[in-house]
């Protein structure tokens, strides 16, 4: 067996039409096919990938597992820089920028909003 990368992120939430409109909006991803699974949600795709998937719940407290969730951030690469550091100030979204020269990368660090991190990495030869 070898991991050849990361398929995709589930992402809990009360509130599945405001992240499909910001996770469209801000990040570009569309809305694309999904499973008739039994529970609400969408797949949210970047070209001909679903990486984020939506799993809509109804607010309730989370049990088991989900309530010790650790997970930091995930993170995102991406080209156009200038215009999505431009989508972001036109739409007020706050954000820290950090530029890493040593691997080469310019992060955008933002929280979607339900409050997770997200980074948008762009090679910082943009």
């Amino acid at each position: 067996m070898q991991v050849r990368r990361l398929d995709h992120v589930n992402i809990r939430t009360s509130r599945v039409e405001t992240m499909l409109a910001w996770y469209g909006d801000i990040l570009g991803l569309r809305i694309g096919p999904r499973p008739a699974f039994p529970f609400p949600g969408a797949w949210l795709y970047a070209d001909d990938v679903a990486v984020i998937h939506l799993v809509g719940h109804d607010g309730g407290q989370a049990v088991g597992s989900e309530a010790e969730l650790k997970l930091e951030h995930f993170a995102l690469t991406a080209s156009g820089l200038d215009a999505f550091e431009k989508r972001l100030r036109n739409a007020n979204i706050p954000y820290d920028r950090f530029v890493l020269d040593q691997i080469g990368v310019v992060q955008f660090h933002l929280r979607d909003p339900d409050g997770n991190h997200v980074h948008v990495d762009f090679p910082a030869r943009e």
